[in-house]
């Protein structure tokens, strides 16, 4: 493979470089399963099994870098993508421990319209979100919170409901 072709990996997998051998693996980010060998025929399958639609619930943080930086909640957003990031891990953090639910976060504190709804985005299908936001989605079980998604909307904490 020359320098200017793009190695195409099937979806949720990651190259990385070894920081012990220097050498190229492989990393599934959603299994966390690591390999030698470039991903082929397996992990497509793996992409192809589950439903064709799922259900979230998700709280987004958006940022001064995000695509369109305002929201409901503000006009012009100025934090940091580092800013949004400690905001999120605070929240996660509320979650994990029972003191509140994703969804009164997001009804309080989501930059995206869906707060109103509590953060619910409904069922969705395949193609229908950004792809980090998707491969997340379809990648939980149902009741499972992903860890912190970047998109190009902001930064989100994915909840799957159905």
């Amino acid at each position: 493979m020359s320098d200017k072709e793009e190695e195409v990996l099937p979806e949720g997998w990651e190259k990385r470089t070894s920081r012990s051998t220097g050498l190229s693996y492989y990393l599934n980010i959603f299994t966390k399963e690591s390999q030698w060998e470039t991903p082929k025929q397996a992990a497509t399958k793996v992409g192809l099994q589950g439903p064709d639609q799922v259900q979230c619930s998700h709280l987004l943080v958006k940022h001064n870098k995000s695509r369109r930086p305002s929201s409901w909640r503000e006009e012009n957003i100025v934090r940091s993508k580092e800013e949004a990031r400690e905001i999120l891990e605070d929240y996660k953090k509320q979650i994990e421990s029972g003191s509140t639910t994703l969804e009164d976060l997001a009804s309080k504190y989501s930059d995206c319209s869906s707060a109103k709804r509590r953060g619910d985005l409904g069922m969705f299908g395949r193609g229908q979100m950004q792809r980090p936001f998707e491969e997340a989605a379809f990648a939980l079980k149902v009741g499972k919170m992903s860890k912190i998604i970047d998109t190009d909307s902001g930064l989100h904490l994915i909840l799957r409901t159905k």
